[in-house]
């Protein structure tokens, strides 16, 4: 015999036992990531002058919606930690050697991601006063995740392509 209460708390059950609410993953593509970055890489985030767009795009991609984690990207908090960068806005005249002092700090065999329009290519801040360029007018750039800012699932893409899962 059914009770007001059990129908009450069908909604409830039901939610209870629902799957996660993550988006699914996006189909695989060609493989990036050389085999020494296979299943899982470590990056230390540098933001080397951003409007803070990127970094907001960034802490959704590994939220728990798009959950880049699972796919084996995390971020360390330290360079010496990490398997490489994950570069945010452009260059600053300040920051262009604490950027070279950090990737020096990762070890080597190592990777860097531009993250953004910024970084890529300048973006809207290109020729400003106190911006001294891109990011590959600096560091040997291996992958661009274009967008400004990039879309979560744009830059969980670029991380899973990195890991190969």
């Amino acid at each position: 015999m059914i009770t007001s209460s059990v129908v009450q708390r069908a909604p409830l059950l039901k939610a209870m036992l629902a799957r996660p609410l993550t988006e699914k993953a996006p189909p695989k593509r060609r493989r990036l990531a050389p085999s020494r970055f296979r299943g899982s890489v470590q990056l230390r985030h540098v933001d080397a002058g951003s409007c803070n767009g990127c970094e907001i795009e960034i802490a959704s991609a590994f939220g728990p919606v798009c959950d880049a984690g699972r796919f084996g990207a995390r971020l360390v908090a330290s360079p010496r930690h990490a398997d490489g960068l994950l570069v945010t806005g452009v260059v600053t005249k300040n920051m262009a050697t604490p950027l070279a002092k950090t990737l020096e700090a990762v070890p080597k065999p190592r990777v860097v991601v531009a993250c953004g329009d910024c970084a890529a290519n300048g973006g809207v801040f290109a020729g400003a006063y106190g911006v001294a360029g891109s990011l590959a007018d600096f560091v040997p750039v291996d992958v661009d995740i274009p967008g400004c800012p990039p879309d979560p699932s744009a830059i969980t893409e670029a991380l899973r392509e990195l890991t190969g899962r």
